[in-house]
């Protein structure tokens, strides 16, 4: 199916300005397990100037001033930027588009998106101006989710809705969810994007969520895509549909909670 920019990018935009306190409380301890190597991979340290692109609630952007970092966090949600500022006082936040950002070339020693790639209807744009933004040897880094293999919370809200709905809802269609989970697929991008010496490592993650339905309700209610396509089953399918999440997340069960494993896979490059 072709995928259709603009209208996925109002799909995506709405999403986002209702949920950033649903996204904080249910994501929250889980996409800032892999700040750290982020922050790494593009040698955030003191001094470095830092874009962080489509910034959410603001972890990278907040993690990075603590090293030193002069930082500045955007997000075409006016909603989530004030959600960071409320989060991190001492941290600059703006409204901003990823695909278009409002910069200058050669700006940032250093580029990052922590999961926000996945959201955006033209994403081979936003590496383009990244790209554009960063001075000669900066670095670019992102992050995914692993394949839904590997990455527990999505194989089994997957395959619960395959098995019980219909995965083929009308959503406004965009780009692949788990194109750049393929190592091969986030090199070939970087690499045509004109970056250079391309890497890409799994970072291991654990999801921990309330036990029997937290896993369900973090998914219709924290999220945007996954949320589009549980809200488009029929109501007695999405019963069924939360009954087998509830039983196949009681294999991950420990006391109250479950540890769902969610690696992520990081990709980062250099600007010659």
């Amino acid at each position: 199916m072709a995928t259709e920019p603009e209208k996925f990018r109002q799909f995506e935009h709405a999403g986002w300005q209702a949920i950033p306190e649903q996204y904080h409380n249910a994501f929250g301890t889980l996409t800032t397990q892999a700040i750290g190597p982020l922050l790494d991979a593009v040698t955030v340290t003191k001094g470095v100037k830092l874009l962080d692109v489509a910034s959410g609630p603001g972890y990278v952007a907040a993690a990075a001033a603590k090293r030193g970092a002069i930082v500045l966090g955007i997000d075409f949600s006016a909603a989530m930027v004030e959600a960071a500022r409320r989060l991190h006082l001492d941290v600059e936040f703006r409204q901003g588009d990823a695909e278009a950002l409002p910069f200058g070339n050669e700006v940032f020693d250093a580029v990052v998106m922590n999961f926000g790639i996945l959201h955006l209807g033209r994403p081979d744009q936003a590496l383009a101006e990244a790209r554009r933004v960063l001075r000669p040897g900066g670095s670019f880094g992102f992050t995914v989710w692993a394949k839904p293999e590997e990455a527990i919370g999505f194989r089994i809200v997957l395959r619960a809705v395959e098995a019980y709905g219909e995965l083929s809802v009308t959503l406004p269609p965009g780009p692949p969810f788990f194109r750049f989970s393929e190592p091969a697929e986030a090199v070939r991008s970087l690499l045509a994007a004109d970056f250079e010496a391309p890497k890409v490592k799994k970072i291991p993650q654990t999801w921990r969520l309330p036990a029997r339905d937290g896993l369900f309700d973090a998914m219709l209610q924290s999220t945007v895509r996954t949320a589009g396509l549980l809200r488009a089953q029929k109501p007695e399918a999405l019963y069924k549909i939360r009954h087998v999440m509830r039983a196949e997340t009681a294999a991950y069960q420990k006391g109250d909670v479950v540890e769902l494993p969610m690696p992520a896979l990081l990709a980062s490059a250099r600007k010659g």
